[in-house]
């Protein structure tokens, strides 16, 4: 009897552990629903700042499986190069855009601005420290990054290019007045934590010589889209660049989400439920998860300063030829002044 019941005891033991290391492998998701848009649930073991060889990238989904011996097998995660890349706008939405885009479970984001291409002393280190910059993804997941500097930057089309011809580019935009102001504000604030001077805007986009528009402000050379967007075309066909209007996802981000996932070839995974508008902070924040909720840092959506209404005006006009020109490559029409 003692050794039949000691049979039966290491037979359930054998049971229990055999049981609790698949359920160890199972990883917590809730199902898909196309009309909700929600997606798996993220681990929870992501959020604890454990060693990247210990867990899945944190918007990562199970990977496919291989056969081996009659094994199934994980691809392990490693570091890509993107497959498409944010190259700007500066104060368009590109931090905006790159954390809507982190909600499909197919999209992986570098964290921080690498600044490769256009980085002299970044790009000689060459592609290996740039694909050292990217995070852990699998095979079937996009990895993407956001510089804003690409997009203006002469050097950064035809490095990008060399890299790989067939890359997915973004760019998205605002209304280019807004955007110059948005764009000295920035600076502004910066100038004032260290408690220095920074000239008024009118004074900056405005010569005080001829009265004309100050070309020279890099705030407003960067807000002549066509200009930047002619270089670009000239390594890249039309197929390959998306524009994201950077107003449009302030105010009803999912249309242009959509957009977006047509463009990377990827499925319609970001629904309603991933976006829920925060009245104290003024814009759509993000929902990952019923247990993991995300905003925007407290620095965006900065309050602009008052500029004299006749350098608004003036800037429209300015701007207003470059913008038709801008929409006719584009193929696209912007609801600007």
């Amino acid at each position: 009897k003692l050794v039949v019941l000691g049979s039966l005891a290491l037979g359930s033991l054998l049971y229990l552990v055999t049981r609790v290391g698949s359920l160890d492998r199972l990883q917590p998701t809730c199902p898909l629903d196309d009309t909700a848009g929600q997606i798996p649930l993220r681990s929870l073991q992501s959020k604890r700042g454990l060693p990247l060889h210990d867990l899945r990238p944190a918007n990562a989904t199970p990977p496919p499986r291989q056969h081996r011996g009659g094994r199934l097998l994980r691809t392990p995660a490693r570091q890509q190069l993107p497959r498409a890349i944010i190259v700007g706008v500066r104060k368009g939405g590109t931090r905006a855009l790159l954390e809507m885009l982190n909600l499909h479970p197919a999209v992986v984001k570098a964290s921080q601005e690498v600044h490769f291409f256009d980085n002299d002393q970044n790009y000689a280190r060459g592609i290996d420290w740039y694909r050292g910059k990217m995070p852990f993804s699998f095979p079937h997941q996009i990895t993407i990054e956001k510089s804003p500097a690409y997009f203006i930057t002469e050097e950064v089309p035809e490095r990008i290019f060399k890299m790989n011809s067939s890359i997915k580019l973004l760019v998205i935009v605002r209304e280019p007045t807004t955007r110059a102001v948005s764009d000295y504000t920035q600076v502004l604030e910066g100038k004032e934590r260290k408690n220095k001077t920074y000239r008024r805007f009118e004074e900056l986009a405005v010569d005080g010589a001829t009265c004309e528009v100050n070309t020279k402000y890099k705030a407003v050379r960067t807000s002549i889209y066509a200009k930047h967007l002619e270089r670009w075309l000239h390594f890249f066909p039309a197929e390959q660049l998306h524009v994201v209007d950077g107003d449009r996802l302030i105010a009803d981000p999912l249309p242009e989400l959509r957009s977006v996932e047509r463009f990377l070839e990827l499925p319609a995974r970001i629904g309603r439920y991933n976006l829920y508008f925060n009245a104290t902070r003024g814009f759509y924040c993000l929902r990952f998860s019923v247990v993991f909720n995300k905003c925007l840092a407290g620095s965006k959506g900065r309050t602009h300063p008052d500029v004299d209404a006749s350098v608004v005006d003036k800037l429209r006009r300015f701007f207003h030829p470059f913008n038709q020109k801008f929409y006719q490559i584009t193929g696209r029409t912007f609801d600007w002044p």
